[in-house]
């Protein structure tokens, strides 16, 4: 991967902004009003192309330091100088807005979680998001998507929807999103942390092009060898700059990190997933699977030929998959992003059903194949029972990819007594397993604060200490040690040598091949050749079309191609005239309308209608409502006292027809037209209101994020669900009315995380340069052609057939 000189525009940032890139004096930071800081008295100077990395321990005040370097939060007390601009005065203790939205112009900001950096649902409509809020001209716009994009190597997934993609593939994006903007100064907080080796080796070299052509460069991390190409090395604890030296002073690990595709020899195993043998210089060295699975010892965790696709992808996220681990076994779990890791961990906890195969732990049928009796055919596999579940969650313990959801409890001695209790301990046994998880990850000093006011890597060991209380036989951990600290990591590893001499199975996923060396007994490496888990294109052409979710990619559909605006309003228009279908003849145009409009889409019409069947259900059971309650007409059957009229009949069928019109057409709107596509169009059609001092490109943005983010808050609320479910809470194996009360008790950490995504969703938009009012130039274009105007045609003849209907 590199940076091509078309792809980021060099700049001259000394010619645009003083030696000093940022100067900070004095600087304090509280989150409680004082009671305790983040930062105390920091001073820091960071000169215009220099390369600086910040380090410390988690909680040290990293990521705090690197928002107020961005831009993004102003101190408590101190000075602050950005790019030349006064920011923040410590005479007066305010800050200055305009010189704020100054400095922001140049600052890009990559943050720890990408996925509330993304603001919309398709790739090159994300990355252009900044450029639109700088103001720049469309065909500039374009050639800083296309550079960005081939800069983090994302540009096959141009028309992908990055809310579905990895975390890692997330954070490319985001770099991207950052890259387009072309900024002087460029923080990042933990970039790596969710990349496969290959991919944080790429972003490294993306930083050092960036350097070369006198970038400066903030970044927070916790890889040593990260800091190998940096002017300097800051180091931070309890909120104070304890060290500042050279990077040369710091020990590296690039070699070894180098040579992972080298150190992995690819065993001849029959595996599906391409199980990995540890090479001869590892920690611990076992025989390789094919000696030990001849055996007639059961392993403890065993996948056979299990398929998995997710709702609406053309790629399956595992295909014919096998393993088998057997008890006490390490096995570390490797692969690119993308590859089907935290899937298969999940199909092992029972958290995902497989479409096809079986998979069997601790001697219980999580997934049960079923095949025909015609063919050797593998059907969908059985879920398990309840009672198999509730002993599953027994046995096995799973830590999550994002800590921050697994937490739901008011303090983490709460939350970590959580699995204890759904287990039968009596009070005393539930305190000895807490004060024993807590001991055990050196957190004892967090156990009554909130787990919603941690830092990122407190909340991971937190998390951790949930499902170490609960005692699993099995363990798996989806990157336990992302975002930690040394000190951490090395609490973590000790913990799992730990289980490990107790006999406890333990499945890693990890992208560091160190950590995989130190732990495991095996690798299985899940990198399959050419494979992705995203979404193909939705467009091959460059033009700056809507790039909808269709089932057929390549060239947009006639429908998908309309201009947003013509589509919306023809779309609401024909929604609405189906409430005026009242005669047979009228319901028989209404239907051609529907089958011309889904054909024209090209959309699978069994799949759209498999998205809709909750509402069609819900609507036909209303419509069949009222077959008791009309009274008219000729009766057809005497229910007792009630009279089954041929009016009655009538009018549900009307009933069930005018709203399945109105799904439908809904349904094809939705998934012919990107989220942008529908803000701007909304944003167009509201404009003349803005003479009316109407905030219209306001409302339009808050519709376009709550399309975005509603997925996201119900994809929070499911993790809780799952969080609850894997340590044995009843929302999964209850009584029908525990299981409500289990629901209930979401409520709250599901509304903590809507405060969360939305904190950060704020800090995303202040990084990428949003301004209310301020004039923003737009990627896509909306021009009503030829093509529009005989759609809006075509709509205009169906209404005028539809009243003619009704006269007849």
């Amino acid at each position: 991967m590199s940076i091509a000189p078309q792809s980021v525009h060099a700049h001259d940032p000394a010619a645009v902004h003083p030696s000093m890139a940022a100067v900070l004096k004095g600087i304090k930071f509280s989150y409680d009003g004082g009671s305790t800081w983040a930062l105390d008295n920091v001073d820091i100077t960071i000169h215009t192309g220099e390369r600086v990395c910040l380090i410390g321990r988690n909680g040290s005040g990293k990521s705090t330091l690197a928002r107020l370097i961005a831009g993004l939060t102003a101190p408590d007390a101190g000075d602050v100088t950005l790019l030349g601009q006064h920011v923040f005065d410590a005479d007066s203790g305010m800050p200055h807005s305009a010189a704020y939205r100054a400095a922001r112009h140049g600052i890009g900001a990559v943050f720890q979680n990408p996925e509330d950096q993304i603001v919309t649902t398709v790739t090159e409509d994300d990355v252009a998001f900044g450029p639109e809020n700088l103001g720049l001209a469309h065909a500039e716009i374009g050639t800083r998507i296309a550079g960005s994009l081939n800069a983090v190597d994302m540009e096959a997934q141009r028309y992908a929807d990055p809310t579905r993609m990895s975390g890692g593939q997330q954070q490319r994006i985001a770099i991207a999103g950052m890259l387009a903007m072309n900024p002087a100064m460029l923080v990042l907080d933990e970039p790596t942390a969710m990349l496969d080796p290959i991919a944080r080796a790429e972003v490294m070299r993306i930083l050092d092009a960036l350097q070369a052509r006198g970038t400066t460069i903030v970044h927070v991390t916790h890889h040593m060898d990260e800091t190998a190409h940096a002017d300097r090395v800051i180091e931070l604890d309890h909120g104070r700059v304890v060290r500042t030296h050279m990077s040369a002073e710091q020990t590296t690990q690039t070699a070894q990190t180098a040579q992972i595709t080298e150190n992995a020899s690819i065993d001849d195993d029959t595996n599906a997933l391409g199980t990995t043998a540890m090479s001869a210089d590892s920690t611990t060295v076992t025989p390789s699977t094919s000696a030990w699975s001849s055996s007639t010892v059961q392993p403890m965790i065993q996948v056979d030929h299990v398929s998995y696709h997710y709702p609406d992808a053309s790629l399956p996220a595992l295909d014919d998959a096998s393993l088998k681990i057997r008890a006490g076994e390490t096995v570390a779990i490797m692969g690119s992003n993308g590859a089907g890791k935290s899937t298969l961990a999940r199909l092992i906890c029972a958290l995902e059903k497989p479409d096809s195969g079986s998979i069997t732990v601790a001697g219980l049928p999580v997934a049960t194949a079923r095949t025909s009796h015609f063919s050797k055919r593998v059907k969908r596999s059985r879920p398990l029972r309840r009672k198999q579940r509730e002993a599953l969650r027994r046995e096995v313990g799973f830590v999550m990819q994002h800590p921050e959801r697994q937490l739901f409890a008011t303090t983490v001695a709460e939350d970590i007594a959580y699995g204890p209790r759904n287990q039968g301990l009596s009070d005393e046994e539930v305190r000895q397993r807490v004060d024993h998880a807590l001991e055990l990850l050196h957190i004892t000093h967090i156990a009554d604060r909130s787990p919603f006011d941690l830092s990122g890597g407190q909340q991971r060991l937190a998390a951790i200490a949930g499902v170490i209380a609960c005692q699993p036989r099995v363990l798996v951990m989806d990157e336990p040690t992302a975002s930690l600290d040394m000190q951490a990591t090395a609490r973590i590893h000790a913990l799992i040598r730990e289980l490990k001499q107790q006999g406890v199975t333990i499945v890693i996923i990890t992208h560091s091949l160190d950590e995989a060396h130190a732990l495991a007994d095996r690798v299985i490496d899940m990198t399959p050749p050419a494979h992705t888990n995203i979404e193909p294109p939705a467009a091959t052409q460059s033009a700056p079309q809507s790039a909808p979710q269709s089932d057929t990619p390549g060239r947009l559909s006639p429908i998908a191609s309309l201009d947003p605006r013509v589509k919306m309003t023809m779309f609401l228009v024909l929604m609405f005239t189906a409430f005026a279908i009242s005669t047979p003849l009228q319901l028989a145009f209404s239907a051609l309308l529907a089958i011309g409009i889904v054909a024209a889409a090209r959309l699978n019409p069994l799949r759209l209608l498999a998205r809709v069947h909750m509402f069609f259900a819900m609507f036909v059971i209303m419509g069949l409502i009222n077959v008791f309650f009309v009274r008219t007409g000729d009766t057809l059957v005497q229910l007792g006292s009630i009279p089954i009229t041929t009016g009655g009949v009538t009018i549900a069928i009307l009933y069930i027809c005018r709203f399945a019109l109105v799904i439908i057409l809904g349904a094809v709107f939705l998934d012919t037209t990107t989220p942008t596509a529908m803000t701007d169009a909304f944003g167009s059609l509201l404009s003349p209101l803005a003479r009316l001092g109407m905030h219209t490109q306001e409302i339009a943005l808050v519709m376009s994020l709550a399309l975005r983010f509603l997925p996201t808050l119900g994809a929070e609320a499911k993790a809780i669900v799952d969080a609850q479910a894997a340590r044995g809470g009843s929302v999964e194996t209850g009584s029908p009315v525990r299981r409500i009360r289990a629901m209930a008790a979401i409520i709250v950490p599901v509304f903590a995380g809507a405060l969360r995504h939305a904190d950060n969703l704020s800090l995303a938009l202040d990084a990428r340069c949003y301004e209310e009012g301020a004039r923003r130039t737009h990627w896509r274009l909306m021009r009503v052609r030829r093509r529009d105007l005989t759609f809006i045609a075509l709509c205009a003849a169906y209404v005028i057939a539809l009243t003619g209907a009704a006269m007849l």
